[in-house]
């Protein structure tokens, strides 16, 4: 069984995450621990729990004798992130190709079913984008790679896509007035895995990515 304890601090996590993911607290806001307790009804001890957790998925940043804020969005910072994603994701797609199994191939396949059979968009609010969908997205590019045999680079290619959150979330209305096919966009990465295709499928996955960040650049998104 789930303790209270733990419960609290799960929810508290969550609430605040969705919070910042979507627009409630903005990018270089401060996060003051009485406002944040306030906020969510939790301790003092829950809310620091919350923001360390925060601070690791590149959604908060702390900083000696001022406390934590809020990750700031730069266009600067987008494009840096971006060609770092388009340097290191691709190399991981290409060893998950020549290194990933048949499990690897189902588990590929059963991600993108799930994730292509989530709403795009939250129920009660058709601007904003559905919690679902965004962890079944999340899990789908996690998987991708999962092929991939060399840890480190898994790992850093993850911390990268986590960074890129919350500028994935800034982006979504944007999508939409683009009329992005995004869907299409996941099940030709997928049909290019499995063709083992390498090339197709790292220009894709470029192209997926670098798509965002091209659509909050033409616009005033982000200063």
């Amino acid at each position: 069984m789930v303790s209270p304890s733990k419960t609290r601090n799960e929810e508290a996590l969550a609430h605040l995450r969705a919070d910042i993911l979507n627009g409630r607290l903005i990018p270089g806001q401060k996060l003051a621990f009485a406002d944040l307790c306030a906020r969510y009804a939790v301790s003092v001890g829950v809310i620091r729990e919350a923001l360390s957790r925060l601070v690791e998925q590149d959604l908060v940043r702390s900083a000696p004798q001022q406390g934590f804020f809020v990750a700031a969005i730069s266009r600067a910072d987008l494009v840096y992130l971006t060609e770092a994603r388009c340097e290191i994701e691709p190399i991981a797609l290409r060893h998950a190709i020549a290194e990933g199994d048949i499990v690897w191939e189902s588990e590929v396949v059963a991600a993108h079913h799930r994730l292509a059979n989530a709403s795009l968009v939250a129920p009660d609010a058709p601007d904003r984008l559905s919690e679902e969908w965004a962890e079944r997205h999340s899990t789908f590019h996690e998987t991708l790679l999962l092929g991939c045999e060399n840890p480190r680079l898994r790992a850093i290619a993850t911390e990268l896509r986590a960074s890129a959150e919350l500028y994935r979330r800034w982006s979504f209305p944007l999508d939409h007035e683009q009329n992005r096919d995004i869907a299409g966009e996941h099940a030709a990465i997928v049909d290019a895995i499995l063709a083992r295709d390498p090339d197709l499928a790292a220009r894709l996955l470029v192209e997926h990515i670098s798509l965002t960040t091209e659509l909050l650049l033409e616009s005033e998104a982000i200063a």
